[in-house]
């Protein structure tokens, strides 16, 4: 699923239509194992449920973070009829950042040179019918998901801090707090610094040469631009911007750099840094960095993490699994970090559902499993990622003039560059039914 990007996820029909559009919840005539989904009444709006001082408490299954990977696991399982709990360790949802307003499809792509020349435009139908593109906005894909669940599903203010295996295959989670959990299944969803995927034996992430500045710019009144995607290629630096709503477009700056630096958080500092490297670039870009609110406002180092074959540990320990970025940061290049996360969940849920409705000694069956269905495709996206990133970030001017005046107006082609967005997951509920 999803088209490339810079940063921001992007869903095509595929992925939307099996698992973005939640159906009402089944009533389910029997129960399934020791994982049955517990009928809650829920409101409309999520409640924060904080840790409260207690003894160890036992789950079922327990989700390590509230991100994309996270809440989109715990929707998928209890579309399949099986409880969770949401462990977070923010005290919210984490909303603030750029990146599901569906908007109106997105319907082509316009690559430029610096200086505003036209490079290269398509529409996405006219290069390939099979295509379709739609941006999304972090925010309201994380509160979509968010209202899925159950009100008290989702623990915040819950950091973990200490894991520890017993001999039966129990997981203990001790929390920051002094919360103690004694879980049967825990799911991995913590991000590119997962505590779980450390504790599991994983490398750090490794950062790549490059930074990206991103924002999203808020035009109250509607903003004025085509629904597409915009791509600005310059000398070790690029730039991108899209619409996500009919007030609101997400932009990013991406530039080479030997280290990370120090981390910035004051916005009008990001800012400055942000529109200086741009200051020569089409007027549009600038504006967009002045209207964008301070909350959207960020800089990160690009990192990914090559799960070599034989070399890497693998996605599972036992009853343990990761998913999303715990398991595979890669590089936003592709577009495909968060898209990927999704594919994840769904794919996990579906193999969890079949061996919980089987024996629950069949789960590390089912966990290795979802590894080695989604290693094929997730390993060959990261180096993709990696190599397009790095391709893009040409200095020489000899090499950055073959790109812009041969490679992209003259050789570039849409079916390769949209090729591994074709991603479709089998609905979930073809799996609930199969499973009743």
């Amino acid at each position: 699923m999803a088209v490339a990007s810079s940063s921001l996820p992007f869903l095509n029909s595929h992925f939307s239509s099996s698992t973005l559009q939640f159906p009402p919840t089944p009533q389910f005539p029997k129960a399934q194992s020791w994982f049955l989904l517990r009928t809650r009444t829920r409101t409309t709006s999520l409640s924060i449920t904080r840790a409260v001082k207690s003894d160890v408490s036992k789950e079922d299954i327990v989700i390590v973070g509230a991100g994309i990977a996270g809440l989109a696991t715990a929707v998928s399982l209890q579309r399949l009829g099986i409880r969770s709990v949401v462990l977070e360790q923010a005290e919210s949802l984490r909303t603030g950042g750029t990146s599901l307003t569906l908007f109106k499809m997105v319907g082509g792509m316009v690559v430029k040179s610096e200086d505003g020349r036209e490079l290269r435009s398509f529409m996405f139908k006219d290069e390939d019918e099979s295509q379709e593109v739609r941006a999304v906005e972090r925010r309201i894909l994380l509160e979509t998901l968010a209202n899925q669940l159950p009100t008290e599903a989702v623990h915040f203010s819950s950091g973990l801090e200490k894991i520890e295996t017993s001999e039966n295959g129990e997981t203990l989670l001790k929390l920051k707090d002094g919360n103690q959990l004694l879980a049967k299944i825990v799911i991995g969803c913590d991000g590119i610094r997962s505590p779980v995927a450390k504790w599991m034996g994983f490398s750090e992430p490794k950062y790549v040469g490059h930074c990206a500045f991103r924002g999203l710019g808020v035009y109250s009144d509607g903003h004025p631009f085509e629904p597409r995607v915009n791509y600005v290629y310059g000398r070790g630096l690029r730039a991108g911007y899209v619409p996500v709503s009919p007030t609101k477009v997400y932009w990013f700056i991406c530039f080479n750099s030997p280290s990370p630096g120090p981390k910035i958080t004051n916005p009008s500092e990001l800012r400055k840094q942000a529109k200086e490297l741009i200051r020569n670039w089409p007027s549009e870009l600038l504006n967009l960095i002045d209207l964008s609110p301070d909350e959207t406002v960020s800089k990160t180092p690009l990192v990914d993490r090559w799960l070599w074959p034989a070399i890497s540990p693998s996605a599972s320990t036992g009853r343990i699994v990761l998913v999303g970025d715990a398991w595979h940061p890669m590089t936003p290049n592709l577009g495909q970090g968060a898209c990927c996360a999704l594919e994840d969940s769904v794919v996990l849920a579906r193999k969890l559902a079949n061996a919980i409705n089987s024996e629950p000694a069949s789960i590390e069956d089912a966990f290795r499993s979802y590894g080695s269905e989604r290693w094929p495709r997730i390993f060959p996206l990261t180096i993709r990622a990696n190599l397009v990133g790095s391709l893009l970030q040409w200095e020489d001017p000899i090499v950055c003039s073959v790109r812009n005046n041969i490679i992209i107006p003259k050789l570039v082609r849409l079916g390769p560059i949209m090729e591994h967005t074709n991603f479709d997951c089998e609905p979930l509920l073809k799996t609930m039914s199969r499973n009743l």
